[in-house]
């Protein structure tokens, strides 16, 4: 097949096709890779630092929220996490075999599984945490803190009209 064939209805194989979108769906197109670009290189940032306490992000996520929030489900957990209860389930295994937190049945319903710290395991984000919440801020150093503010309220209306309107079926 040649690379400049085309049916009449799309261009050829060796041309980019045309634009066809609104200037409205043009900015949102925009927005997304914009948004996208910027999570991906923030988080291999992320990662990169991460990796230094000899951690991956999603265990350096429960360990952080269980720190800070204290003994969670792992259901809770997830939701925290933004993760699957597979994912959690597979995050702990690896943390539980380092010895940084450990899984317990809840008392008043042996069905919940809940996930605490360690003494290992809170000596450890106590002492990478401050490290950790530095970084975040270096990198954030290119806005301004009203930027920085204006940009997490903007992203949290955005999830939220998303969470709202669009995964719940009304579209």
């Amino acid at each position: 097949m040649s690379g400049g064939r085309s049916d009449g209805r799309t261009p050829p194989l060796d041309q980019p096709a045309p634009r066809q979108w609104t200037n409205d769906q043009g900015r949102a197109l925009s927005l997304w890779i914009a948004l996208a670009r910027c999570y991906a290189t923030f988080g291999k940032a992320i990662a990169l630092k991460v990796q230094e306490y000899g951690l991956t992000v999603p265990q350096f996520g429960a360990l952080e929220a269980l720190y800070h929030l204290g003994p969670l489900s792992l259901g809770e957990l997830a939701d925290k996490l933004l993760v699957t209860g597979g994912n959690v389930t597979y995050v702990m295994d690896r943390l539980e075999a380092q010895g940084f937190v450990y899984r317990y049945r809840r008392q008043d319903d042996r069905r919940v599984v809940e996930a605490k710290l360690t003494e290992e395991g809170r000596s450890l984000v106590a002492r990478v945490f401050p490290e950790h919440a530095e970084y975040v801020e270096h990198l954030c150093r290119h806005l301004e803190p009203d930027e920085q503010e204006e940009m997490r309220r903007l992203l949290k209306t955005l999830g939220k009209g998303i969470s709202a309107r669009d995964l719940a079926g009304d579209r």
